[in-house]
């Protein structure tokens, strides 16, 4: 079928390929015929892209299609329930994070800047890394991803060493909604609920029947030749489709916070390093943010989550410490200590720290603080749609798949989806196919679903190994770390593999 595009300020619409012109009126009634039952006031339009999903997935396709030549000139709609205006005018204090952040791959970063979303983005509220330290709570076999001192890796990054850049989400999507501001063409319907999904039908101007058409609270619909969801993992667009998303939940929560660290927090100025460690009960990670800040992700049973979330902030902080430091069983005795607030934990981390030999270069720099509101969770589950795409339909991002993130590759999945969405709609409009059908969004979901499926088996598998407390898994699991840390070229081809397949730096 025909693009509809805009052509006057009348609000009129032409169909490409033909010369019937769609009035205010013909539009009306196309709406009323395919609305179930429209209030007398609904409104109906037509687009090219419906992306329902203001994330950054959403927001980086709507960017990515908007900046590029060939499909700069698509008509395209964003549904969004939450308010993008505070979105786009994000702003803290210098001292003060958000919790929810994520590190962003050199792949992910080049990509933004491809698409002029990285200039927008607050650039002292972006901490770039260049090691990692990933090591066995149990046994203490370790492994260390460092860029700087990397030999024989068997490639590496194109023009710097940053493993990855730790930032909020909110910058990232702050960042992407200026540079959509700045591009225009894009209609933005945001405090705008999906009502419901429905198929076109055919009217006295037009045939749309297989048309997803999106009702909105407010009484409009959108009728789309490509329906995106980015909508998350409880997908409204994913269940119009009748794709099915399997997986499991994994009975641990995710503890996020953001930590004030002692002295001048992550040391040097050139060298910024990531720490993981798995513990029986999941990987407890602290990532720099800039300056003496870092951002906490805990992977833990729903019990000790709710233990954590309910401890007064310098217990919390002594318990944060306790996790790099302690061993497991030490640990898991410290979540039983009530938190009255006396300082009970810091009392016990203290004692213990004192009879516990550990290396304190080879752990994060002890947390002082933790940010008033800054502590919260959520469930951890793995799910993964059995298809990305159907007719009309594509999904990207959390919509497609849900991961575990003790990775933290979730939002870099989401924007390689996004890459690879807007190049197949590209050469579907270059090569004059109807970037709807199904068969045209075929090459996005074969390039997508394989790539991911493998992360997220491997993270998976990686949550299972880890969650082993004894037996004969122990050693083999330290084996292997020592191995792959011992052998320089594998280990240069995970970080490879870790970092994306572009490496360019951003500046």
């Amino acid at each position: 079928m025909p693009v509809a595009r805009v052509v006057s300020p009348s609000s009129r619409f032409v169909c490409r390929g033909c010369s019937r012109r769609l009035t205010p009126a013909s539009r009306r009634a196309y709406s009323a015929a395919a609305s179930p039952a429209p209030p007398s006031s609904s409104s109906q339009d037509i687009y090219d892209v419906v992306c329902v999903g203001g994330g950054p997935a959403g927001l980086s396709l709507l960017t990515a299609l908007r900046s590029h030549p060939v499909t700069a000139h698509l008509r395209v709609a964003l549904v969004e329930a939450q308010d993008l205006s505070k979105v786009a005018s994000f702003s803290l204090p210098p001292t003060q994070y958000s919790n929810r952040c994520s590190s962003l791959t050199p792949s992910s970063a080049h990509f933004l800047n491809e698409i002029g979303a990285w200039p927008h983005m607050q650039r002292g509220r972006i901490q770039a890394f260049q090691e990692m330290q990933v090591w066995d709570g149990v046994s203490g076999a370790r492994i260390e991803f460092d860029w700087q001192h990397r030999a024989g890796g068997g490639g590496g990054q194109q023009g710097g060493s940053t493993l990855a850049y730790m930032t909020e989400n909110l910058n990232t999507t702050s960042g992407l909604m200026k540079r959509l501001r700045e591009l225009g063409g894009v209609t933005v319907l945001d405090g705008s609920r999906v009502e419901g999904i429905t198929l076109g039908e055919e009217s006295e101007d037009l045939d749309l029947r297989g048309w997803p058409v999106v009702h909105l609270s407010g009484g409009q619909s959108l009728a789309a030749r490509l329906l995106v969801g980015a909508d998350g993992a409880n997908s409204p667009v994913r269940a119009f489709a009748g794709i099915e998303a399997r997986g499991w939940d994994y009975g641990r929560h995710g503890v996020v916070a953001t930590l004030e660290l002692e002295g001048e927090g992550w040391g040097g100025a050139d060298t910024k390093t990531a720490y993981q460690r798995f513990l029986p009960t999941g990987p407890v990670a602290m990532l720099p943010m800039p300056g003496r800040y870092a951002t906490l992700v805990w992977s833990t049973t729903p019990d000790n989550a709710a233990v954590l979330k309910g401890l007064r902030p310098r217990d919390f902080v002594a318990l944060v410490n306790a996790a790099f430091r302690l061993p497991p069983v030490d640990v898991a005795y410290m979540h039983t200590l009530p938190g009255g607030g006396a300082g009970q934990h810091e009392a016990e981390l203290a004692w213990r720290t004192q009879h516990t030999p550990f290396d304190a270069r080879a752990v994060p720099q002890a947390a002082v603080a933790v940010q008033d509101g800054s502590v919260a969770s959520f469930p951890l589950k793995l799910r993964h749609a059995d298809t990305y795409v159907g007719e009309r339909v594509a999904l990207v991002g959390d919509a497609a798949h849900t991961i575990h993130p003790l990775a933290g590759q979730g939002l870099n999945q989401g924007q390689a989806d996004v890459r690879s969405l807007a190049e197949t709609i590209r050469y579907a409009v270059r090569h004059g196919q109807d970037l709807g059908a199904q068969m045209a969004l075929e090459p996005y979901n074969a390039e997508r679903y394989a790539a991911n499926h493998v992360v997220l088996g491997v993270c998976d598998k990686l949550h299972k190994l880890y969650s082993v407390e004894s037996g004969p898994l122990v050693p083999l699991r330290s084996l292997g770390l020592r191995a792959v840390n011992g052998l320089s070229a594998l280990k240069g081809f995970l970080m490879d593999q870790a970092a994306g397949t572009t490496g360019a730096k951003v500046s």
